[in-house]
């Protein structure tokens, strides 16, 4: 409805002379054909009237009663039926469903070939990684393993490759130190197999009735914490609390990851060196490490030096090679197995362990040991450990299964994907396994070699149960230091983010500056502390975003209804007397002196201007001589009564998501100091909750029918068509008489 249309359905007539006071104002908000936008000065002495605008009254609540409610939504969730029941098993088990439709001639090649690999690179990753977490070799090809089955079963990304991840394996490691520490365990040498420890003593399996040796006992204290990470899992899942996640923003996991990937570097020097040196635990274990690495360096072990040296002379290369490549090559070159199989080759032929004393893998059993319940004395020791294992396990996973789940046009359950990461845990707890993930590196392989569904995964445990049941002892002889180099190789990934800093500093310099602060956190430490100031730092941001937000005058578009910030663009129209603030942030207690101050400096402070009021009455009561500082007061007096000057504020609201009881006080306060040196105050485009917040907190007095403007633009027609009623109410009972 035009300004026109409106005034002519509140009046039936005006007097002819009242014509040209439109062209009298010289005001117009914009240039139009029809005469709607000429704001016309209503006579002296017409009737006070409220200015029309549309009124939207809001949807009656119906009166549900708690009780209804509950016994409803019991009926609703506990009722079983044969629909119910097939949706429910067909929901946990994916499988189910898109296995019955799987087109073998379209995928069958993709899967196998992806399966293949993933599964050839895996071999030398899992026995890798196994050192990284404290545990022997063959519980890294159980991992992976039983991750591989499992999530084809519940999962429901097509792409992902689940099993051993780094940062996990790390923060396991460190719990397994600390907790075989506790025990009396040697963590420098491996005890001896009657499992006797440094004070004489032995320590029994309890769940096995048997003498536990270091090993032993470190895969109970891997397994449980598998066991705890996996039940946490399971419980967000069931409670839908993968809200969690968002906490961990992107740069917040890319810091956490770089940061630790100094950690696992740092743990895998000894390895390289042929140190045998006790991991270092708790708050900068990094620094501790190195300190010990530089005071044993002279021990260093030649022949492990020399290896070290070498395969990293040829990993390195043809990784490279394999990126550069990618898109030409139907299958990356397996080069951590050509080296792992050379290098065995050469320690066993050239009998490196018995002449140079080289660390060696040792005897890696074939088949599955039987299945163990977790040592459940030890869970109140490592529960809190899991909480921090448990987050990272499945944001990661989840975060990985969307990303290609969008690249790829369908659609992943999160809530089912935390089920099956933790059952993915839970459940491989029982046989000797510790913590498993989503892995980048693992999934940009199985996606590049054509992986159309979870099928490939199939094909990866085989390999991977072909090595367990048949390969395995062969690995005997392959020396620690080139698993050492194979894991560092692998952290190319994440150390390479340091390429990416200046584009992320010129996109966001708050999220470089929370990368960094986590990154140096994880590394100097320690990983789980690290995470902890990482969410607490990125907090910390969005709540200085909103204690600092941005300010600005709005000013209008030529020839629109559009307001921008007269800050950041020229040629903006402004009208006299009018001011329009842009506050870009929520509205509540930690801002709300931002809000005051920022508004008071942007326009006019009214406490100044009314101790200047006040001073100037007194001085005109004692009838003094005006001085220059007197005419500066009177000029502060008459403020809001020269038509030219400031006589409206607009608040434009449509930034402020939400209104605490501290904000909507603020609000009150300033429309009062405001109306005090008579200016009035108008709120315009206020979301539901703002208005429902400003409701509630009795923000409009009882004779108002409605302050609240749906559009700047109509609060800036308001102010201006109220300011030429001379003497005559508006709405909000200030009157803007001269007299």
């Amino acid at each position: 409805m035009s300004l026109k249309s409106k005034e002519q359905h509140n009046v039936s007539h005006r007097d002819s002379a009242e014509g040209n006071d439109g062209s009298q104002s010289g005001i117009h908000l914009e240039q139009r054909k029809e005469s709607s936008t000429d704001f016309k000065q209503f006579d002296a002495n017409a009737q006070c009237r409220p200015y029309p605008r549309i009124h939207m009254e809001p949807q009656e609540k119906s009166n549900t009663n708690f009780k209804q409610f509950v016994i409803k939504k019991l009926r609703k969730n506990c009722q079983c039926g044969p629909t119910k029941a097939k949706n429910m098993i067909f929901g946990f088990l994916p499988v189910l469903q898109w296995l019955p439709k799987y087109d073998i001639k379209k995928n069958i090649l993709g899967d196998m070939m992806s399966g293949l690999i993933v599964g050839i690179l895996l071999v030398p990753q899992s026995i890798a990684y196994s050192l990284l977490a404290g545990q022997e070799p063959i519980y890294g090809l159980y991992t992976s393993f039983f991750a591989s089955i499992i999530y084809f079963l519940l999962g429901t990304s097509r792409h992902i490759s689940v099993g051993i991840f780094g940062v996990l394996c790390l923060m396991i490691g460190e719990v397994v130190d600390r907790e075989l520490h506790k025990a009396g365990y040697d963590t420098a040498h491996i005890a001896p197999a009657l499992g006797k420890v440094s004070n004489g003593s032995t320590l029994l399996n309890q769940t096995t009735d048997r003498i536990c040796d270091k090993s032993c006992y470190a895969i109970m204290v891997g397994s449980t914490v598998t066991f705890m990470a996996g039940v946490y899992q399971v419980a967000m899942g069931f409670f839908q609390v993968g809200f969690v996640s968002v906490y961990l923003s992107d740069a917040l996991l890319s810091g956490f990851v770089t940061g630790a990937s100094f950690t696992i570097l740092t743990s895998q020097v000894k390895y390289l060196l042929g140190l045998s040196l006790p991991r270092s635990n708790g708050v900068g274990s990094l620094i501790t490490t190195w300190i010990h690495i530089f005071r044993n360096i002279h021990k260093t072990n030649l022949c492990d030096l020399i290896t070290s040296l070498l395969c990293l002379l040829v990993l390195l290369p043809t990784k490279e090679l394999n990126e550069h490549f990618k898109s030409k090559l139907k299958a990356p070159i397996p080069t951590e197995l050509i080296v792992v199989v050379a290098a065995t080759l050469a320690s066993h032929f050239g009998k490196l362990s018995e002449k140079y004393n080289s660390s060696i893998a040792g005897l890696i059993p074939t088949g599955f040991m039987p299945p163990t319940a977790p040592a459940w004395n030890l869970i109140t020791s490592v529960a809190v450990d899991a909480i921090a294992i448990s987050i990272i396990g499945f944001a990661i996973t989840v975060s990985l299964s969307e990303m290609f789940a969008k690249k790829h046009g369908y659609t992943v359950k999160a809530n089912q994907e935390m089920y099956a990461i933790g059952f993915c845990n839970i459940i491989p707890s029982f046989f000797h396994c510790f913590t498993t993930s989503a892995a980048l590196a693992k999934t940009l392989v199985k996606e590049s070699t054509g992986c159309q569904t979870q099928l490939s995964g199939v094909v990866t445990a085989l390999v991977l149960l072909l090595v367990l049941l048949v390969i395995a002892p062969l690995f005997y002889s392959l020396q620690k230091c080139v698993l050492g180099v194979i894991t560092i190789v692998n952290l190319r990934g994440a150390l390479r983010k340091f390429r990416d800093l200046p584009k992320m500093w010129r996109v966001s310099r708050m999220d470089t500056v929370i990368w960094f602060v986590t990154m140096l956190s994880s590394a100097l430490i320690s990983t789980e502390i690290g995470l902890l100031v990482g969410v607490c730092f990125s907090m910390f941001c969005v709540i200085l975003r909103t204690q600092k937000p941005k300010i600005s005058l709005l000013g209008l578009v030529e020839e629109s209804e559009i307001f921008e910030s007269m800050s950041a663009y020229k040629n903006l129209q402004t009208k006299p007397g009018i001011k329009i603030f842009h506050f870009a942030a929520p509205l509540y207690y930690i801002n709300k002196e931002c809000f005051k101050s920022a508004l008071y400096k942007k326009t006019v402070n009214p406490i100044l201007v009314k101790a200047a009021q006040k001073k100037a009455a007194k001085r005109k009561i004692k009838e003094e001589t005006v001085t220059l500082s007197g005419a500066q007061d009177e000029v502060s007096l008459q403020l809001s009564h020269d038509p030219f000057k400031l006589h409206t504020i607009v608040i434009d609201c449509s930034a402020i998501q939400f209104l605490d009881t501290a904000g909507i006080h603020t609000l009150k306060e300033v429309r009062r100091d405001y109306e005090t040196i008579g200016i009035q105050v108008l709120l315009a485009q206020c979301n539901p909750s703002v208005r429902d917040s400003l409701a509630r907190g009795e923000y409009c007095k009882e004779e108002e029918e409605n302050l609240l403007f749906y559009s700047v633009y109509e609060a800036m027609a308001f102010a201006v068509e109220s300011q030429y009623q001379k003497g005559i109410c508006v709405p909000n009972g200030l009157s803007l008489s001269s007299n």
